[in-house]
């Protein structure tokens, strides 16, 4: 038997002034995307803007549904959006904003696992790494210069 030992680098701002202002500007939509979001159940609302090649960018937000799990993550709306609505675009970079109306939310709140599966399905699709960028109401912004950063071992098509 042998350990393997897994390790990441990852970015870490301390302010979105930090940031450059395409960056800025993401995180604005992702913001106001979380703001609007469906989420009477949990009230945890959490938005997300994707930049494409092409420079356009789709955004999402969590959408839930009493008749629990078919509600949606706001990561999986935009990509699914974005990429349905620009076939041929390669996703660049995901910001993810989240905040609850229940308590301030000061911590970076990451993709969950499904949608990290989902935005490595499109990474190994485009043969390009996808930036993820993720925060809280307030606080630090971390960016992961691609999601397989956040998901190592991630299933892909190669598998089958």
């Amino acid at each position: 038997m042998a350990d393997l030992e897994i390790s990441g680098k990852f970015e870490v701002f301390d302010s979105p002034l930090e940031l450059d202002p395409e960056d800025q500007k993401l995180l604005i939509l992702a913001e106001k995307a979380r703001n609007t979001a469906y989420a009477i159940y949990s009230e945890f609302l959490v938005g997300a803007a994707v930049l494409l090649d092409n420079g356009k960018i789709v955004c999402g937000n969590n959408q839930e549904n009493a008749a629990y799990p078919s509600g949606m993550c706001a990561e999986r709306v935009a990509i699914w959006a974005a990429i349905s609505q620009n076939p041929d675009a390669l996703i660049k970079k995901i910001f993810v904003s989240a905040k609850s109306v229940r308590h301030k939310v000061s911590e970076p709140v990451s993709p969950c696992g499904s949608c990290r599966q989902t935005i490595a399905e499109y990474e190994f699709r485009q043969k390009s790494p996808i930036a993820v960028y993720f925060t809280g109401e307030t606080g630090k912004i971390i960016k992961a210069k691609a999601l397989i950063d956040l998901l190592p071992f991630a299933f892909n098509n190669t598998l089958l």
